[in-house]
């Protein structure tokens, strides 16, 4: 019992020899996935039924109807179906769009392409500007491997990428914005502006770069913000905010039924549904939840100049504060993992650290064959070490800026 417990709690096993070749091992298994992905399709459709990007023709349909004559109304689902099955009929699957109106922006430029173009460009763009994120970051921490195997190796990429998802997209935003903070607060302040493409996972940059005193971030966020809203609204007009806050309205109705199904989220509400708790409890408990990690940033916080390990935990917080949450927003994930690996880990954190990395590539299968969902106590879990980490450097230590 003694040798299973340590095995666990010191995991000596995974030294840096072995951690580098398990992220060969990795990189080249979903390398290989993604390439019996595309050599075994037909036409731009896998051995599934399925269109190749799957989530993407939701985002390439909106900017179609953009630009029809007149531009029909992308939150309206009837006619964004019969717009998606125009170009591609599955059985009866149908891939919602509920993204607010400043994402419309990327979206209206997607449309001036084919499907597969658009999909290839759109995956050279996020996956390069994620790929910068984590050179940026690993330059920061002094790690060694190289940019290319870590991003070809975690699990939550190649998912992302065979879902065409905007998730290394919003991470890279994210994940950018939290590095440059004390560098160069405007740009920051942009990148985070920019990430309100997808709201739910910037819930709590807004807290700490209010206790922490940074202004100018916050301002150029704002700013920001309100500028794509500003365009937005020129460009689609002042009904397009109505008519997604209808279609918002419709997005709570179909994740509380389940309409995406609970085993292909991963957040605690997710979970409560999957173990039969009623919509009441699993909302009570998600409520719970955001409370206390929001909380905990918060007091993490408060009188603390932003540095390195705060901007760890406000992304590692993101993925526990919104119900709706997929494994390919795990990308996220990537930014705290690199700074909690040059570290030095004490008990348990190894374990914790390689179930973050690795969880990904199994929480969804998991959860749809034996309704186990693994995720967010995993995630929950590497919040506890990144807190702990935080609260135990002394208040007002600040990091040196950093330099891109």
């Amino acid at each position: 019992m003694r040798r299973v417990t340590d095995f666990f709690q010191q995991a000596g096993w995974l030294d840096r020899t072995r951690a580098r070749g398990y992220l060969v091992v990795f990189a080249l298994v979903n390398l290989a996935a993604l390439g019996f992905l595309i050599a075994t399709s037909h036409g731009g459709v896998d051995r599934n039924g399925f269109l190749l990007g799957t989530d993407f023709l939701s985002f390439w349909t909106a900017g179609q109807m953009l630009h029809a004559h007149p531009p029909a109304n992308v939150y309206d689902a009837a006619a964004h179906i019969a717009a998606q099955r125009a170009f591609f009929a599955p059985k009866d699957a149908y891939t919602a769009f509920f993204y607010p109106p400043p994402f419309l922006l990327f979206c209206w430029t997607l449309g001036f392409l084919g499907y597969f173009a658009a999909l290839a460009g759109w995956l050279v763009a996020t996956g390069g500007v994620f790929l910068l994120a984590v050179r940026l970051w690993l330059r920061r921490t002094g790690m060694a491997p190289p940019p290319i195997v870590l991003f070809a190796a975690f699990p939550p990429v190649l998912i992302a990428i065979t879902h065409g998802q905007t998730a290394l997209l919003v991470a890279a935003l994210l994940g950018l914005g939290a590095l440059l903070v004390r560098d160069r607060p405007w740009v920051a302040g942009a990148l985070f502006g920019l990430a309100v493409i997808k709201p739910q996972f910037g819930l709590l940059v807004p807290i700490v770069l209010l206790l922490t005193r940074e202004w100018r971030v916050l301002t150029g966020a704002v700013l920001t913000a309100a500028l794509l809203g500003l365009i937005a609204t020129v460009a689609f007009g002042p009904q397009v905010w109505r008519d997604w806050l209808s279609a918002s309205n419709a997005a709570q109705l179909a994740m509380d039924d389940g309409a995406v199904g609970y085993a292909k989220m991963q957040s605690v509400f997710a979970a409560a549904r999957l173990f039969g708790a009623p919509s009441e409890v699993a909302f009570a408990l998600q409520g719970g939840l955001t409370l206390a990690v929001t909380g905990a940033v918060a007091w993490a916080s408060h009188g603390r100049r932003y540095d390195l390990p705060l901007a760890a935990l406000m992304l590692a917080g993101a993925l526990l504060v919104t119900p709706f949450v997929l494994d390919y927003d795990m990308v996220l994930l990537g930014f705290p993992l690199i700074w909690l690996a040059v570290q030095g880990f004490r008990p348990w954190e190894k374990t914790i650290f390689t179930a973050a990395f690795v969880a990904p590539a199994f929480a969804r299968p998991l959860a749809l064959a034996v309704g186990v969902p693994i995720m967010p106590a995993i995630l929950v879990a590497l919040f506890m070490v990144l807190l702990r980490r935080v609260v135990e450097t002394p208040r007002m230590a600040g990091s040196p800026a950093v330099s891109a």
